[in-house]
């Protein structure tokens, strides 16, 4: 599942920032098993890169006389002519034409103040679906340049801003990583509700999707600095993932807490609270 993620972000990361990889390597689990496709894909953008402006950009909308359809991604230029019908004037993503709107991607706001190219203030994880959809038009579609401007000087160099955005998809890609192994260490529980019946929590070895050779025990899992809580299912038995603590499992983790009024290894819980 990681090695995938890597590979997505590594095409994205590659077209984005060329070979200009620095810094953020260091900061990604495994990177180096992808350095190479970084920095050959980055040289190969460089060589045959075309620079546009906005103004340039904004002639290729699509509409009768234009000379083509492009869109723009974290300053990205993509010729999306063969999706006239999506990208031309009525189809369904023609507020993409001509521009780069790389906010509204992930936003979802359609409107001319969402349509911009400004990502400030967007969490890791957004960043990092960003950057799965360059990763997409990088497949799916031709790139034809650079957007001089906010990610790109004029002599097509990154700039600052996109950076800044490397640096946070680093750290999306982390937090993914992370996020991975916690539902591993503590899938979600199979929970239902009824009118008649209230609501109850059990767990099974394919409980919030993970397959597993383990059962678990429902427990309440509390974020930390934070009041809310979801449930998972607790391995009961042998070592701890930390292995320090041995036959109770992940049983003695901090934040999780017991259903009240459920057995303490009860594989499933009606819900009193």
């Amino acid at each position: 599942m990681i090695r995938h993620l890597l590979a997505v972000v590594c095409l994205a990361v590659a077209v984005l920032i060329g070979p200009e990889i620095g810094y953020v390597l260091d900061l990604i689990p495994g990177w180096d098993t992808v350095k190479s496709c970084i920095t050959d894909t980055g040289h190969a953008a460089r060589d045959t890169i075309r620079l546009l402006d906005l103004q340039e950009l904004s002639r290729y909308n699509g509409k009768q006389g234009s000379p083509g359809v492009y869109l723009s991604i974290l300053g990205q230029v993509f010729d999306v002519g063969k999706g006239h019908k999506h990208y031309g004037p009525g189809g369904s993503y023609h507020f993409f034409a001509g521009r780069d709107a790389s906010r509204a991607f992930v936003t979802g706001d359609f409107t001319e103040a969402g349509l911009v190219d400004d990502v400030s203030g967007l969490s890791p994880a957004q960043i990092l679906s960003l950057s799965e959809w360059l990763s997409f038009y990088n497949k799916d579609y031709i790139l034809v340049g650079r957007l001089v401007g906010r990610y790109y000087s004029e002599t097509g160099e990154p700039t600052e801003a996109l950076k800044q955005v490397e640096s946070a998809m680093a750290e999306g890609l982390e937090l993914r990583a992370q996020a991975e192994a916690d539902k591993q260490r503590f899938p979600p529980c199979n929970s239902e509700w009824s009118s008649g019946k209230g609501g109850r929590v059990w767990c099974s070895t394919q409980s919030g999707g993970v397959q597993r050779d383990w059962v678990g025990v429902p427990r309440k899992l509390f974020t930390p600095g934070s009041s809310s809580q979801r449930c998972v299912c607790v391995q009961s038995s042998g070592p701890s993932s930390s292995q320090q603590l041995r036959d109770r499992g992940d049983l003695d983790s901090p934040n999780l807490q017991e259903y009240q009024g459920c057995p303490s290894l009860a594989g499933s819980c009606l819900l009193t609270d």
